[in-house]
């Protein structure tokens, strides 16, 4: 049904990869997060080993999360962590399946993207559907990382676009679409899991004006920036992350 591990004891978390990367971008943080809680990490359909499926929508990816939640006994108290993608989905979740988990937290995420921004989503679509994922691997990773980062860190860049092109094109462009169509203006204010909206001060895709935006249309959800990152906390500021989703 979907590829995941599990890691730890304790309270449950729920990790959700961005559009971008698979499960394996939170090893990093893995260690120190296992120690204090049953951390259960899971691949998206068409990520790393996780089988295909058909899924038009953010909601999709929502009602999908929800159903594996309860096929592995992930109890209602368990938080979800998101980043870029993972967060929109966790979003869906809250707004769909709030009464199935506890506490949100959500990172370099907004409610829609402006118009401008949805073209390179449809375009990423158009060229993996047609010419597979190596099409897009250069121009998606680009878009992942601050360039010092990426200067400073070609090994981390690497390791990315290798398993970015592994996964099915097929997945990948319908989850672009899903973006380019995905409007969370309204329903983001019937969420009412307690919630926390990170961003990375440097992140180009899902700026930090609009990710304030978001935090401010969810009841009490409060919204702290990461100075020094980009859209991958995971990789770029792992210890921030890690004091984000330890704190309450």
């Amino acid at each position: 049904m979907i590829d995941y591990d599990q890691r730890g004891h304790g309270p449950d978390l729920l990790l959700i990869h961005s559009l971008l990367t698979e499960r394996s971008v939170f090893d990093l943080v893995l260690p120190q997060l296992a120690a204090r809680y049953r951390v259960t990490r899971i691949n998206l359909p068409g990520f790393g080993s996780s089988p295909p499926v058909v899924l038009h929508s953010v909601a999709d990816h929502a009602d999908h999360v929800a159903r594996v939640m309860d096929a592995l006994g992930l109890p209602k108290d368990t938080t979800v962590f998101g980043n870029g993608f993972g967060a929109f989905v966790a979003l869906e979740l809250a707004i769909r399946h709030g009464s199935r988990f506890g506490r949100l937290i959500v990172a370099d995420t907004l409610a829609a993207f402006p118009e401008t921004a949805r073209v390179p989503f449809r375009g990423m679509a158009e060229r993996v559907s047609n010419d597979g994922m190596a099409a897009i691997l250069d121009t998606a990773i680009g878009r992942m990382f601050p360039q010092d980062f990426s200067s400073r860190n070609p090994y981390v860049v690497s390791e990315r676009k290798t398993a970015l092109a592994k996964v099915d094109p097929q997945c990948f462009a319908r989850a672009c679409l899903a973006l380019a169509s995905m409007d969370l203006n309204e329903k983001a204010k019937g969420i009412r899991n307690p919630t926390l909206v990170l961003c990375g001060s440097l992140d180009q895709t899902t700026p930090p004006a609009l990710a304030r935006a978001l935090a401010e249309k969810i009841p009490d959800a409060r919204y702290e920036e990461i100075a020094g990152s980009g859209h991958c906390p995971m990789l770029e500021q792992p210890e921030r992350l890690i004091q984000a989703l330890t704190s309450r």
